[in-house]
Formats: C-alpha cells, structure tokens, sequence
C-alpha cells in the first residue's frame, strides 16, 4: 500500500468521528441503525481498524453523504459546492465547510412560525460564533435573553445554556462559525473598543 493511499486511510476515522458528532448521533445509537456493533466503530473512529466498503456503506447512507466524502477523495472538474441540509430540532443547516476538526461553518435558517417556540436551553462542548443575515434572532445565553437584528454578531461558549429562535414568529437566516472547546471566531470589523454591559454580543452594524 503506498504512501498516499495510508494516509487517506488514516484520515477516515477523524472525518467518521467528526461526522457523527456534527450529527449529534451516539455510537449506540449508530451501531442500532446500521447493524454494524459498537466497538467496531469506536475503533474505525480511532483508527485501530481499517475501512472498507463493508462498513463505509451504511454509513454513507446515515450520513446520507456521497461515498467520497467520507474518505476524502478530492473533487475534479467540477468547483460546485454541492449542500446537502440537515433538518434537526425544527431548523435547517446547511454546511458551509466540508473538512473534519477544527471550525465549522454553517448557514442556519429557523423557519417562520405563527407562535415563537419557548426556549429550551441546551449545552455542549465548543464555542460558537454566529452573524444574523435576515430577521430577528432570539438568543437566550444563560440568563440573558438578546435579540439580535440583522447585522449584528454574537459569540459565547457553548457550556453556557444557549438556545436560538425566532424572536418574532418570522424566519430567521445566520451564520455560524463552530470550533471545538476553547477555540474562538472573532470578528475585526473596526477599532478595537471596550466591551459593553452586553459581552456576549458585538453589534457589526
């Protein structure tokens, strides 16, 4: 085996690891629906065992993710970006980013409703970073409750119980820039200035 083809092999199990857990699927949870076991993707994950087709496949269909983008076969001919959504918790993300680890990129859109949702705050490892586009955005950051208008950026640890809604019933459209615990997006649209009562938000309008 040569050289090249080891490491897109070593590449798999961090872009498999990375994958589910951008998709917020448990190992368990993965193993009852693929019928592969547990352990046997925990070690594919860390690399103590090898991909094949056999057990690519069904991932690729959970995932639901070209068979190429789970071993990193690069793209030729064609620089379209091809987005595929995922729908979780009512809302839909579109990845902006296609690389395992590191910061994530997404476009989120929290769809018009005829009543607001109450917030359910959640929490997880990482820091978020996030740039209203379009509507009024709902932030509620530990006992805080922001609303953002078009134009302005927000960034907090994600420890913190957060939730994200529509602040008014209408659609709402955001970026979001997500990296791994400790790691932090910052914008740099002006002088620097001191920070206001409001630390968790950077109005960029």
């Amino acid at each position: 085996m040569d050289q090249g083809t080891e490491e897109v092999l070593d590449a798999v199990g961090p872009r498999l690891r990375a994958l589910r857990r951008e998709r917020g699927i448990t190992l368990a949870d993965l193993a009852a629906t693929t019928g592969v076991s547990e352990s046997t993707l925990s070690r594919l994950e860390s690399g103590q065992r090898r991909a094949s087709l056999e057990l690519l496949l069904p991932l690729a269909r959970i995932y639901d993710v070209p068979l190429d983008d789970l071993v990193g076969a690069p793209r030729t001919g064609d620089p379209r970006i091809h987005l595929k959504p995922i729908h979780r918790f009512g809302m839909v993300f579109l990845p902006l980013s296609r690389r395992p680890g590191g910061v994530h990129a997404f476009k989120m859109i929290i769809p018009a409703r005829p009543k607001p949702l109450e917030p359910t705050p959640q929490t997880h490892e990482g820091y978020e970073w996030l740039y209203v586009l379009s509507g009024r955005l709902r932030l509620v950051l530990g006992d805080r409750d922001l609303t953002l208008p078009p134009g302005e950026a927000a960034e907090f640890d994600t420890a913190m119980p957060h939730w994200l809604g529509s602040a008014d019933g209408g659609a709402v459209e955001l970026l979001i820039l997500f990296g791994p615990h400790g790691m932090r997006a910052h914008v740099h649209a002006g002088p620097h200035r001191p920070p206001d009562d409001d630390s968790a938000r950077h109005g960029s309008s």
